[in-house]
């Protein structure tokens, strides 16, 4: 029995150790990541495409692997930079790709031959490019592909017939090209999403694509039939006049009927040239509004949906790359592991987090599986100029208690910034949020951290950055899932606004008394706005009259009023009685706090002495977790400070 045991042990180890070989042998796509270096290397690209060649493919910017890194299969680089031809031998290397996305680039030339053994893929999206030449042939024959977008390049020559050998394919988008000709029968069994439009097609439409709008075939001006006009001439021609009886012999016309026949006559020809004026001046307005026309908008995200067959493994890009967009695209301010641009954010199901004082932030999953958060500001009154400076600014702000803007969108009527999902949430979820029984208290040593965090932040952006915040509540301090550190988001905005909109309800505990008069924030009101965060950490109240009880009475009076009366210990959070030893750092920062909101500006610390005065309190403290030299929290930063546990358990409440 023993040996029995010890042979099972050594098979058990022995199938071990070959598993981790065979997953060994296939963690990297060798033959893949060779295909890949090379359209790398002979391709001209921006630097935000970032590929070491020390780490796996599979980790690689746009870069998606099989499960087993075996093999590429999605390779997604919209919008990065491209520029050239595709070189030949490199990504018609890639046998098992089943999604190819290098739409919005500066591509040239014809799709490579190679391109035919991607025997596996499933959608292409090659537009907004400016690929040439006629229709590529290597692609009619990959019978598996199910989405096809070639839409706003230079494609010129017909449509071929050979299209219906893909038989899977869902939706075809070759709009704003110049393919000319007559239509073919474009009709596999599956297909629901169709667009030629913009081209120089025409004849009639077939039967088979009648099914689909007039949009879809707009800007064709000599395609007629279907949902455009009938394919019928102007005028019919005209019926043969009848021939005299032979025994009649005709009859002398009166003075008075030829003058009728012929005034009949000059009015039937001025009437036939005011036809034939307008028929002309209309084709050539139709001509000249045909060239101008600008390529069309994305079309809604269920449209979109729908024509997906293969929604687990498409990225299910949709054309629309005008002048218009391009000038107005997503712009990136910190290159980093995102490949996703504006239409993916369209596209991406979305579920709102709040309303704030300058916009909507929604939460928004993208279709690769990445989390972001959007934006959408209100009631902006900047110039794009204006609002493209100030992001430059902000973008170079780097600290890591600095929630940085991703990215950021600008267009007459929509105004999108795009940040890091933070899971944690809110400060103000944290303290404000239900407080049933399965809340669990925010301990006095994570309040400091995050007091202590905070702080620094905005001590980094008003000394280092030179930039005011204009907009401290504990709704924009995000916290770090991993050690509860603040992230301090929405700075540096106000200037985007007018300064005579009065302040929102919602921030109007934070504003200091000068800001409600003036509405100008300056560096001075963003130390008043931290004093009530102070407050509000130590009392577990939000700063509005409403949870105060008493009408016309703000946070730091109300503190003000009951520390006056001697009951001191009133003011602090009843959940902070629970541990011990903390009564004493609690007053001190009840002191900084009360001190920030002193109400005459110069009577309030400068930001980067409130951070001097905390880390004082804290520097007697054995089981600190969070020194820093003093003035570490004017540097800009990467690192993360390790978190560390609650100083003292709570104690048992009897109940």
């Amino acid at each position: 029995m023993g040996w029995v045991l010890q042979s099972g042990c050594l098979f058990s180890a022995v199938f071990v150790v070959f598993i981790q070989g065979y997953h060994g042998v296939n963690s990297e796509p060798t033959q893949d990541k060779q295909a890949l270096l090379a359209f790398f290397s002979q391709i001209p690209h921006k630097s935000r495409l970032l590929w070491n060649q020390s780490d796996s493919a599979c980790d690689w910017v746009g870069v998606q692997c099989d499960p087993t890194n075996s093999s590429v299969y999605y390779l997604r680089l919209p919008g990065a930079g491209l520029v050239g031809d595709i070189p030949a031998d490199t990504l018609g290397r890639l046998t098992q790709l089943r999604v190819l996305s290098l739409r919005s680039n500066g591509l040239t030339g014809s799709i490579p031959p190679d391109f035919s053994k991607l025997e596996h893929l499933r959608s292409i999206y090659l537009q907004n490019n400016q690929f040439s030449g006629e229709f590529p042939e290597s692609v009619t024959t990959l019978s598996r592909l199910t989405r096809l977008d070639l839409s706003s390049n230079n494609f010129t020559g017909p449509i071929p017939i050979a299209v219906n050998n893909l038989t899977q394919l869902t939706g075809i988008f070759l709009e704003n090209n110049g393919f000319n000709g007559t239509l073919p029968s474009i009709n596999p069994p599956g297909l629901v999403n169709f667009n030629v439009s913009n081209n120089r097609l025409n004849g009639s439409i077939p039967r088979a694509l009648s099914k689909f709008p007039s949009s879809a075939f707009a800007g064709n001006i000599d395609l007629c039939g279907g949902p455009l006009r009938p394919c019928n001439p102007f005028f019919s021609p005209p019926s043969p006049a009848p021939s005299a009886p032979p025994h009649k012999k005709s009859k002398k016309l009166s003075t008075a009927a030829i003058i009728g026949i012929s005034i009949g006559a000059a009015l039937g020809l001025l009437l036939v040239l005011v036809v034939l004026l307008c028929i002309c001046l209309g084709r050539r307005q139709r001509q000249r509004d045909s060239t101008k026309v600008q390529k069309p908008p994305p079309p809604p995200a269920a449209a979109a949906a729908a024509g997906e067959a293969d929604t687990s493994s498409s990225k299910d890009d949709i054309a629309g790359g005008s002048a218009e967009v391009e000038r107005n695209k997503l712009v990136f301010l910190n290159a980093g592991a995102y490949s996703f641009d504006l239409e993916d954010l369209l596209r991406a199901s979305a579920e709102v987090l709040g309303k704030g004082s300058v916009g909507t932030s929604y939460k928004a999953v993208l279709e690769e599986g990445s989390i972001v958060v959007v934006k959408r500001l209100k009631d902006v009154v900047a110039t794009k100029n204006e609002f493209e400076q100030q992001m430059e600014v902000l973008g170079k702000i780097k600290h890591e208690n600095v929630l940085a803007i991703t990215a950021f969108y600008y267009s007459r009527d929509e105004k999108l910034l795009v940040f890091d999902y933070m899971p944690a949430g809110s400060l103000s979820a944290l303290l404000h949020g239900s407080r049933g029984s399965g809340h669990t208290p925010l301990d006095w040593d994570n309040r400091m951290r995050i007091a202590l965090s905070t702080a620094r932040c905005l001590a980094y952006l008003h000394v280092s950055g030179k930039v005011v915040h204009g907009n401290i509540k504990s709704s924009n301090i995000l916290l770090r899932l991993e050690n509860r550190d603040a992230c301090v988001s929405d700075f540096g905005l106000n200037q985007f606004f007018s300064s005579s909109t009065p302040p929102n309800h919602r921030v109007m505990g934070y504003r200091a008394p000068e800001v409600l008069e003036t509405h100008k924030v300056t560096f001075k009101s963003d130390v008043y706005s931290f004093g009530v965060l102070l407050l509000e950490l130590l009392t577990g109240k939000s700063p509005n009259q409403a949870s105060l009880g008493e009408e016309g009475i703000d946070l730091p009076r109300w503190v003000q009023s009951v520390v006056r009366e001697e009951w001191t210990a009133e003011v602090f959070d009843i959940e902070l009685m629970r541990y011990q030893n903390v009564e004493e750092e609690m007053v001190q920062l009840l002191q900084i706090g009360m001190a920030c909101v002193a109400s005459v500006p110069d009577q309030r610390p400068a930001m980067h002495e409130v951070v001097r005065m905390i880390e004082d309190m804290k520097r007697g403290s054995t089981d600190d977790g969070m020194q820093h030299s003093s003035d570490d929290h004017l540097k800009g930063s990467d690192s993360q400070t390790p978190p560390r546990e609650s100083r003292s358990s709570p104690r048992e409440i009897t109940p």
